[in-house]
């Protein structure tokens, strides 16, 4: 089997067996601060618990198939690289997140911190190891803007979004900018254009205008444009390089 097999095969394998495990981390999160749910706006269907949405028929093997595809789509785009020591890991990670906000329009601070910390880790301690320090100062510089381009946007209009989707986008920024300026633009790009295509059907198919005016989670999408620019990120900053 050529590299290239082989990074298909155990980015898919890897990334699907952490996929196995997404119910068992949704089903073992904190319930959020009771204070912070009486925030929430009138009308808004009450939040589905954790334990409930883990117990949900089929998401076990439905995380497993999409982390297994994520994997291997990651495997195939950058080989047998050591960047797959962190982004293969974070795969089934940011399965349980898109589900959490998908169900709940919540991103739990417990995952997403610890997941951004032990990434930069991984990012500094193998870029300095390899010589690449270009891409460790570029991923951590990156991720600092993300974060506080999401923060204006929160700032600015934060019944649009929450403070989960700043936090989210560090990691995002983090593993994006790895690849170089072109992966960070198209990743974050496809993001907001995913999300507001949805929206806009939404609206088209319920015919209702007021859809566009309503929060919906961000993060799933955040989470597709990241993989996005992942993939063919890494394809286009190599044609241009070359």
């Amino acid at each position: 089997m050529s590299d290239a097999g082989l990074a298909i095969v155990l980015g898919a394998v890897l990334a699907g067996l952490g996929g196995l495990l997404v119910p068992l981390l949704v089903g073992r999160l904190p319930e959020p601060d009771p204070v912070a749910e009486d925030k929430r706006v009138e009308g808004e269907p009450e939040k589905v618990p954790y334990v409930e949405l883990a117990a949900r028929p089929g998401l076990r093997w439905r995380s497993a198939a999409v982390a297994a595809a994520a994997g291997g789509l990651l495997g195939w785009s950058i080989g047998l690289d050591w960047p797959l020591l962190w982004l293969v890991p974070l795969t089934p990670v940011a399965v349980a997140l898109a589900v959490v906000d998908w169900h709940t329009r919540l991103l739990p601070k417990v995952v997403v911190v610890p997941a951004t910390l032990a990434a930069i880790v991984l990012v500094v301690v193998v870029g300095l190891a390899t010589g690449e320090r270009d891409a460790v100062i570029r991923a951590l510089v990156t991720m600092l803007l993300a974060r506080s381009f999401f923060w204006v946007l929160w700032f600015l209009r934060s019944a649009g979004m929450g403070f989960g989707d700043v936090r989210l986008a560090a990691p995002v920024g983090l593993v994006l900018g790895w690849f170089g300026w072109e992966a960070v633009v198209l990743g974050l790009w496809v993001g907001f254009v995913a999300f507001s295509v949805v929206m806009v059907g939404l609206a088209v198919a319920r015919r209702d205008r007021t859809v566009l005016k309503k929060a919906y989670p961000f993060g799933p999408f955040m989470l597709v444009g990241a993989l996005a620019g992942l993939v063919w990120g890494t394809a286009l900053t190599g044609s241009l390089g070359g």
